[in-house]
């Protein structure tokens, strides 16, 4: 059996969990991700590991200088430089987000094909990119889609205020073009993918403790206090 062909059939008996955190630029989910696998390491006897998108492999890299301006391409180049990078994230033989699951461990992930769904959908058809995505979504559907939806205004001040340096999304006009191209995917895939909106406007605490929340009826229903 190929390794290609392996992961299919690892992933239907998969003993890990796989969920991933979405929002636009400065919804608050990296520092979420941080938050919530310190509190599941305490509680769960499962490694838990955190990861992003785009990865930190070689096409992971090439995307990074072309969203940083670095590198000078199209939209659509972009769009399906993410889903190869994203199937080298998945299949890595060593690191591969596949391979974490296969040994029962817990991946949280900042960013997955929601993201491109919703960020390339700006520049062309929204199913087009999710037919470019279609591989990935057969390969493995995360177990749990968490959107952190904050205002695009709140965001953009975070923003401005927290960066020296910004990427070609990064502006309030995208943002608030990205945060309906996320509803219009949530949408068109509600039938086929976990999402659950978290209102991300509250106080830090008050978000961690409702993504917390989510996360446990996921991976241990059985220690959330009712």
């Amino acid at each position: 059996m190929s390794y290609y062909r392996g992961i299919f059939k690892l992933n239907k008996d998969k003993k890990g969990w796989f969920i991933v955190f979405e929002g636009i630029d400065g919804s608050g989910k990296t520092t979420q991700i941080k938050n919530i696998a310190a509190r599941l390491s305490e509680i769960l006897p499962n490694e838990v590991n955190t990861t992003f998108e785009p990865s930190d492999g070689p096409v992971g890299k090439l995307i990074r200088k072309m969203l940083a301006g670095q590198i000078e391409t199209d939209q659509r180049t972009i769009a399906s430089l993410f889903a190869a990078d994203r199937t080298d994230h998945l299949l890595d033989r060593k690191n591969g987000i596949c391979r974490k699951l296969a040994m029962g461990n817990i991946v949280l992930c900042d960013r997955y094909y929601f993201s491109s769904y919703a960020y390339h959908a700006q520049h062309m058809d929204l199913r087009w990119v999710i037919q470019a995505n279609s591989l990935n979504a057969e390969i493995l559907r995360p177990d749990l889609n968490i959107f952190i939806d904050v205002e695009p205004e709140v965001c953009f001040d975070r923003i401005m205020a927290n960066r020296t340096s910004f990427d070609m999304y990064e502006k309030k006009d995208i943002l608030e073009a990205v945060r309906a191209n996320y509803f219009k995917a949530f949408e068109i895939l509600k039938h086929d993918e976990k999402i659950i909106i978290i209102d991300g406007n509250r106080s830090l605490k008050q978000v961690e403790d409702s993504v917390f929340d989510a996360v446990m009826h996921l991976v241990a229903p059985e220690k959330v206090q009712t």
